[in-house]
């Protein structure tokens, strides 16, 4: 396989993933204001960042596995990050956990395969993990407050949820330059 040329949208700063007009991280107005927005926000654009890396690839570009040895894709990505979210919400009840999306061990990366139905359901099953582990946090005032059968604080989960979009967004970054050499923030 041949290394892709490095290329960018971006116009006004070549080192960018978009300009700044085009970013739908940018929002106009004043930043968050306060634990909990500040929070919601850095999660909202880890979110964005991870779709705007998987955004105008095909299913077999998103399933491809492009740093050998690893099984990692960016339609893993978005699998496993739809499994981890479920994880999250079973933190928070204290009733039976509900069973893992793509099945044991590394579904969620194994199960990655090109096709069109398997991207549908990915980005389906992350936006339906997303907002029901949302609602299940925001239900809880405190952040300070521990809960779950092995009790965890809100924070903590709000704050380990940024920090594994993070460390999936760097790796969609070398993803994504893999495949079609697009490179940016």
């Amino acid at each position: 396989m041949s290394t892709p040329e490095r290329w960018t949208r971006a116009t006004v700063h070549p080192d960018m993933w978009l300009d700044a007009d085009d970013d739908p991280r940018e929002i106009d107005g004043p930043s968050a204001v306060g634990e909990r927005a500040t929070l919601l926000e850095y999660l909202r654009n880890y979110r964005l960042t991870l779709l705007l890396k998987c955004e105008g690839l095909d299913a077999e570009q998103l399933a491809r596995r492009s740093v050998p040895p690893s099984s990692m894709s960016l339609l893993g990505l978005l699998r496993h990050l739809a499994e981890v979210e479920r994880d999250w919400r079973n933190w928070v009840t204290t009733g039976d956990p509900e069973p893992g999306l793509y099945g044991e061990p590394d579904g969620d990366f194994d199960g990655a395969a090109g096709s069109d139905e398997l991207v549908a359901a990915a980005y389906a099953d992350l936006a339906r993990e997303q907002a029901a582990t949302d609602d299940a946090l925001a239900a809880r005032d405190d952040l300070g407050e521990e809960v779950g059968t092995q009790p965890i604080a809100v924070r903590d989960l709000m704050v380990h949820r940024i920090e594994e979009y993070a460390r999936h967004c760097g790796h969609a970054d070398l993803l994504r330059e893999c495949v079609d050499g697009r490179v940016g923030q």
